[in-house]
């Protein structure tokens, strides 16, 4: 165990546990932020692959445990066997840093340990603070929709109506509109009976006291009530995390902060924002699809390319046929941004999006309407909601075509259709702000969670 910074506080001390990969990371940081301002103190165990960055939480205390995995066996595609083996590998070392904390509380008259907070995925950690005798709480970093639907298709699979391997039928979902049976979340990666066994491990009934979830009942209000009817402990929707923390960046990537020279020059609610997030991936058509729909669009677009994401030869072949030429001074292309800040520029009037539940909450609080191209996972179930629950974006159902792409990006950046959407997502947008402010539900939520933490 590597101490990398202690900090002395007379304050209970809140030990968070992110699941190391970025999408879930931010939730929790931007947690920790929230209930530091609160008079917490913060301690992060976090493991060795792709660890947090101490001086961008310099109030934080950081700690962190080996893992025993090698980084070049992890990839997108082996995500649940990862998770998997993270919490075979991470339950002894856990639990012997926190032996260790809690002996060094009594000895030098530390912060007590009020309580730990664990990432869903990080499902080792009930077990262990069951055995050091501390309370636990679970965060939940996607939507109460996606419990739902994850929670169906274990059910529907007892039922004999849904195969390991999901369906492409377009016949809803019984209990679960506006849902369609070829968007629940069934993993394409990895083999059936491992994704089955994840939704049962992190959904499985534990000693846990509490559920925190990033969303809010301006946005689900009917999940949230049927999780509740469902759940024997308390749910505490305090989203969304990010319009609450104080601002900070918990990005792996270092972002590239030229793209805002470039979007002061542009014009307003005319440039279109692409990004599929941190662990997508695009192929040889795709990109090039993609490159040509945007170009023929012949609207502004800031284009993020992680590296990673795409074929490099490929991704220079491309910009030697042509693509940079007709593109001229209408495009601008970063390795990656910071898209807080990105959203929040009032150049912006659309996101080209995988949907993942970060993406999609800060689009919403920017009032930002959506082209939704939903990759894997909850991001289907995200993108369902915004096209036809909130009705703030447009959903690319098909392959990657350049035309179609073109047309989705008109709809949405010219015509009255997109013009509609963009007025209710500002709507969408004033009423989560209110909702996060005193006497606001995620106001409250909020504070009946630290009356919680403050019981144990």
């Amino acid at each position: 165990m590597e101490m990398e910074k202690e900090h002395k506080s007379s304050h209970p001390r809140l030990v968070l546990v992110p699941l190391p990969f970025q999408g879930h990371i931010n939730p929790m940081l931007q947690l920790g932020s929230i209930l530091h301002t609160k008079g917490f103190s913060i301690t992060v165990l976090h493991t060795a692959f792709n660890s947090p960055i101490p001086s961008n939480y310099p109030e934080f205390g950081f700690v962190s445990i080996p893992d025993n995995l090698s980084e070049q066996l992890i990839s997108a595609d082996d995500l649940l066997p990862f998770i998997s083996l993270l919490n075979l590998n991470c339950g002894v070392p856990f639990q012997e840093c926190l032996a260790k904390m809690v002996q060094k509380q009594e000895v030098e008259n530390e912060p007590s340990i009020a309580c730990i907070i664990y990432d869903e995925c990080m499902y080792f950690c009930d077990a262990v603070a069951k055995y050091v005798k501390l309370p636990s709480i679970v965060l939940r970093s996607t939507s109460a929709s996606t419990y739902l639907s994850r929670n169906a298709i274990l059910q529907l699979k007892a039922e004999g109506v849904l195969t390991s391997q999901g369906s492409t039928s377009q016949d809803l979902v019984p209990g679960l509109h506006p849902l369609r049976f070829k968007d629940l979340p069934v993993s394409k990666i990895g083999t059936p009976e491992i994704f089955l066994q994840f939704i049962t491990n992190i959904y499985k009934t534990r000693a846990s006291s509490a559920i925190i979830w990033n969303t809010n009942d301006v946005l689900e209000q009917p999940s949230l009530q049927e999780i509740q009817k469902q759940c024997q402990v308390g749910i505490f929707p305090v989203g969304p995390l990010h319009e609450v923390a104080p601002a900070s960046s918990s990005s792996l990537i270092k972002e590239d902060n030229s793209c805002i020279t470039w979007l002061e020059k542009q014009k307003q609610n005319t440039v279109l924002y692409v990004s599929l997030g941190s662990l997508a991936s695009v192929d040889k058509k795709e990109l090039g699809e993609m490159a040509w729909g945007l170009a023929n669009s012949k609207q502004p677009f800031l284009w993020v390319i992680r590296p990673g994401s795409v074929d490099d030869q490929e991704w220079k072949k491309l910009l030697t046929e042509g693509f940079v030429e007709a593109v001229g001074e209408n495009g601008c292309i970063v390795k990656w941004a910071p898209q807080k800040e990105v959203l929040a520029h009032g150049a912006v009037g659309g996101f080209w999006t995988h949907c993942g539940w970060n993406s999609t909450l800060e689009s919403i609080s920017e009032g930002v309407p959506m082209i939704c191209k939903p990759c894997f996972g909850d991001q289907r179930v995200n993108a369902r909601h915004v096209s036809k629950v909130w009705r703030i974006g447009i959903q690319l159902e098909n392959k990657c075509e350049r035309g179609e792409i073109e047309r989705a990006i008109k709809r949405l950046m010219v015509d009255k259709e997109g013009k509609e959407m963009r007025h209710r997502a500002k709507n969408l947008k004033e009423r989560i702000q209110l909702d996060i402010r005193e006497g606001g539900s995620s106001y409250n939520s909020l504070n009946k969670l630290i009356e919680l933490i403050m019981s144990f």
